[in-house]
């Protein structure tokens, strides 16, 4: 007898069907399973064996065989002990084969029949919500699986509730959803907890209102991490298709806490000895990295010529396309990854080039050492590099606070909604994701403006791209001043914000 029912494999945030079919024929005891599986679905069946005898179920005294097809895919991960325990059940007569069939099931079996949880659970929903067909999934999960829309969820504590649930003998009550946490309640950081700065903030004004990558160089203690921490705050808040968009990545990752999206831009901050698989991705299950966590957010690289010189390149391609694609010797998979790049560097060995009384001996010779661990081309897919001096105590102690996020973030808004006008028709929503197409409808550059752009690139010695960059950076600022041309006032910031730190000049 032939049993089959589905789960889900995972190709980055693509969902493949598999079914999962099992055969109970005449011949010598075996349970083989078949279908290039892992070695965590070989171990699978100890615990399904395990799981069947906690609910008073034997193993038919046969030839067991299970296939999960398509055979060419890759199966990998514990969410199959669950669909196969169930098809098992079919192929044994204990629920009718066409009960099962409908479904798409999810779910690590423990020793005792309890079902516990697996990642992914809101992207395999979304999948069957697709195939019109139910998800059964961990009790645990179960608001989770609801934000796909899916009406036919079940979401059991264990295997003999599901076995009951299936055979029409007990009702399951269908799981209730969780709203996603409050983001204003959560929000601890706030811009005017910054004194001074003011040249920085601004930066982070526009940055924020463009969608722009921001590089700070400064002494160590001038604010940097506080300025970084701090630009999630002044962020629109996610829109609906968006906070489905980023938790499908973390629910892969199995960072979905309680059933809740996220509800906030992610901020993602590794440390430096952080390798190249955890910041793109990879690893044996090809896993999202940080980039990809940090997708419509930020990611904050603090120390950055302290990360490997590997580590930074493997941003260039991301930083330029917006996704990242893992190749290994069993998959080849393509993550997103729409990041706010954030990086903060001092501007030598020591910190303290070009403040009086603190260089070091070496100067200004360690500095250009210390700068060149960033390559030109990486540092050219950054729109905006600004200086954040050193505050002395004495001004700290007389400068009040300034405008709290909300302020800031008000402007944002009004500057972004002047802004999504333009591409309405278009998949992108920041003047940062325009290509070079777009860049010639949006960008009406007055003459002096044009000029002026051609005389400082020239001087900069600035590529191709790095032109375009400097003509976007304008494009942002015209739009916080709600003005459709870009005037020279408005290139002379953009440009500001290169010349300040070009050629090691700080």
């Amino acid at each position: 007898m032939i049993s089959c029912t589905h789960s889900v494999a995972f190709a980055g945030i693509d969902v493949l069907k598999i079914s999962i079919e099992v055969q109970v024929t005449n011949g010598l005891p075996s349970f083989t399973i078949v279908g290039l599986g892992d070695k965590a679905i070989a171990e699978s069946r100890e615990r399904v064996r395990a799981a069947l005898h906690a609910i008073g179920l034997s193993l038919p005294a046969n030839h067991i065989t299970v296939n999960l097809a398509p055979a060419d895919v890759l199966k990998e991960g514990t969410h199959y002990d669950l669909p196969i325990a169930i098809a098992l059940m079919g192929a044994m007569g204990v629920v009718e084969p066409e009960s099962i069939f409908n479904y798409i099931m999810m779910g690590e079996l423990g020793l005792d029949g309890t079902i516990r949880p697996v990642s992914g659970i809101l992207p395999a929903s979304v999948a069957a919500t697709g195939y019109d067909m139910g998800f059964v999934c961990p009790f645990e999960q179960g608001p989770e699986a609801l934000w796909s829309g899916n009406n036919a969820i079940v979401a059991p504590h264990n295997l003999l509730d599901l076995l009951n649930h299936l055979k029409g003998a007990q009702s399951l009550p269908p799981p209730q959803p969780i709203p996603p946490e409050n983001a204003e309640a959560s929000a601890l950081l706030d811009m005017k907890d910054i004194k001074g700065q003011e040249s920085a903030k601004r930066a982070l004004e526009i940055a924020a209102v463009g969608g722009h990558n921001i590089l700070m160089m400064g002494p160590p203690g001038s604010g940097k991490s506080m300025l970084a921490a701090r630009l999630p705050t002044i962020l629109p808040p996610l829109s609906t298709l968006e906070m489905l968009e980023v938790s499908k990545i973390h629910s892969i990752a199995g960072l979905l806490k309680d059933g809740q999206l996220v509800a906030t831009r992610p901020f993602r901050a590794p440390h430096y000895n952080a390798s190249t698989p955890a910041m793109v991705g990879g690893g044996l299950k090809a896993k999202p990295g940080e980039i990809s966590l940090a997708h419509r957010g930020v990611l904050f690289l603090d120390e950055l010529p302290e990360f490997s010189r590997q580590t930074l390149e493997a941003l260039r391609q991301p930083l330029e396309t917006g996704e990242v694609s893992v190749a290994r010797a069993n998959s080849h998979v393509t993550y997103p990854a729409r990041f706010q790049f954030v990086a903060a560097m001092n501007p030598c060995r020591c910190g303290y080039l070009g403040v009086p009384g603190h260089e070091c001996a070496r100067a200004p010779r360690c500095a250009a050492e210390y700068q060149s661990k960033i390559s030109g081309p990486l540092l050219d897919r950054i729109d905006i590099q600004i200086e954040v001096p050193l505050i002395n105590p004495w001004q700290l102690g007389q400068l009040a606070g300034g405008e709290d996020s909300a302020t800031i973030l008000a402007r944002v808004l009004k500057a972004r909604e002047f802004q999504g006008d333009r591409f309405q028709n278009l998949p992108i929503s920041t003047n940062a994701e325009a290509d070079g197409r777009v860049l010639e409808q949006i960008a009406h550059l007055t003459d002096e403006a044009r000029q002026q752009l051609i005389h400082v690139a020239e001087q900069l010695h600035l590529s191709g791209r790095g032109f375009h960059r400097m003509i976007r950076v304008a494009r942002t600022i015209a739009d916080m001043d709600q003005s459709d041309e870009i005037l020279k006032v408005h290139m002379d910031e953009a440009l500001s914000f290169r010349k300040s730190c070009a050629k090691g000049e700080f």
